[in-house]
């Protein structure tokens, strides 16, 4: 007998998790019901289980670069950025250059012949 999709069978979109190390990028496929949430997202990939560093009580999240919430209700093809934290403060690192004497860069070099 021929398996039959219920009428009432929840509709869902397809939607991926991506999350980045130094030494490993993936980006995992994952199907949700319609009107899921970041959340839900991250919990259905099971990359806090193949990444344990992931705490998603406290991970920043984003959808293609822009943070934003765990309750975010996600729309097809988007894709959900698990972020890492800094492993440096960036204002800290300029005080730090500034205390040293050292000139902070915007862009690169300073002159047009790449001269400070």
């Amino acid at each position: 007998m021929a398996e039959q999709r219920e009428p009432n069978a929840t509709p869902t979109i397809s939607v991926e998790v991506a999350y980045a190390r130094p030494d490993v990028q993936v980006v995992l496929p994952v199907q949700v019901a319609t009107g899921a949430t970041v959340s839900d997202a991250l919990q259905e990939s099971g990359i806090a289980e193949r990444f344990p560093e992931i705490d998603l009580g406290s991970a920043k999240v984003g959808i293609f670069g822009k943070l934003t919430r765990m309750d975010t209700v996600l729309r097809a093809r988007d894709r959900v950025e698990v972020y890492r934290p800094l492993i440096a403060d960036p204002k800290e690192v300029r005080r730090q250059r500034a205390a040293q004497g050292k000139p902070t860069r915007k862009g690169g070099a300073s002159g047009a012949d790449g001269s400070a």
